[in-house]
């Protein structure tokens, strides 16, 4: 029978499986939709697109560093309990050594991990571990020497939070110090030039503003701003900041004395900008005796 473009899209719409896994199942099956749904349902991937709606939130951050390359990647999962899982952290593991070879998330989805795609590999443990997973995000540097530092870790190399510090000189000692610096202060960028234009505007319009507010003469009020901004970009840029290892230096001080210079950076928080659910179990609970 011929797999034509609608049978595929019925077959996905009624079990939620992506658009290959579904065109596969009716090949399998020489287009017989209810077989093609109990052959997705055996290999456990209906199950797992049911699960696929749920929030993923928390879950593991990991890094991995090669010949000059650092790599962070963010693997979710529903529950903390999953993260402290052998078995998805050393899929998480996994993920992030291939993600030395990958461009981005989209070739880092696609990368073969053990005959399998990364995007295959996390569907399959969608159905054996039961909750909804997903690779969320991959970030990299490149430098003379990587170091890398990971907070609240739950096994070698990955946890809440992954740092990257990318540097041209120095050594692994200050630059674990500088990626506990960053896991610590969480910089919005390495310096100004890297900060979100729109960003530094709005700050200075606020500065601004509030300035105003003082009534006092034009001159005195754009040095209270220039006085203002230069404190604000001190606060947010990682190399403006004072260090939390010597206070009394800046980080790109701190850096210059240690004969390093500090190329760049990733700072990776498990669930950063993700809105969860607030799940009311009374309220559930409430609904369901009502029916």
């Amino acid at each position: 029978m011929a797999i034509t473009a609608a049978l595929v899209k019925e077959l996905r719409e009624s079990t939620g499986v992506g658009m290959m896994d579904a065109k596969k199942a009716l090949v399998e099956n020489d287009g017989d939709m209810e077989a093609a749904q109990d052959w997705l349902r055996t290999k456990g991937l209906a199950k797992a697109a049911k699960k696929a709606g749920r929030t993923a939130a928390e879950g593991l951050v990991a890094v991995a560093v090669a010949g000059g390359k650092g790599v962070a990647v963010e693997v979710n999962s529903e529950t903390d309990f999953v993260a402290k899982n052998a078995e998805f952290q050393d899929m998480v593991s996994g993920i992030a050594s291939a993600a030395l070879n990958a461009a981005d998330v989209d070739a880092l989805n696609a990368a073969d991990m053990g005959g399998k795609s990364v995007a295959e590999t996390i569907t399959d443990k969608i159905a054996t571990i039961g909750e909804n997973m997903s690779l969320r995000r991959m970030a990299s540097v490149e430098a003379e020497n990587v170091v890398t530092y990971v907070h609240n870790a739950v096994t070698d190399g990955m946890g809440k939070i992954g740092v990257l510090v990318a540097m041209n000189g120095g050594d692994e000692a200050f630059g674990r110090q500088v990626a506990m610096h960053i896991a610590a202060a969480n910089p919005q960028a390495l310096n100004e030039a890297a900060l979100d234009p729109a960003i530094v505007e709005k700050e200075r319009q606020v500065l601004t503003d509030q300035a105003r507010e003082s009534g006092k003469p034009e001159n005195i009020i754009e040095n209270m701003i220039k006085g203002r901004m230069k404190k604000f970009l001190a606060e947010v840029t990682l190399l403006g900041q004072d260090f939390v290892i010597n206070p009394d230096l800046t980080v790109e001080a701190a850096a210059k004395e240690a004969g390093a210079e500090i190329v760049g950076y990733v700072r990776m928080e498990v669930g950063d900008g993700i809105e969860k659910e607030e799940v009311d179990f009374a309220a559930e609970v409430a609904a369901a005796v009502k029916g």
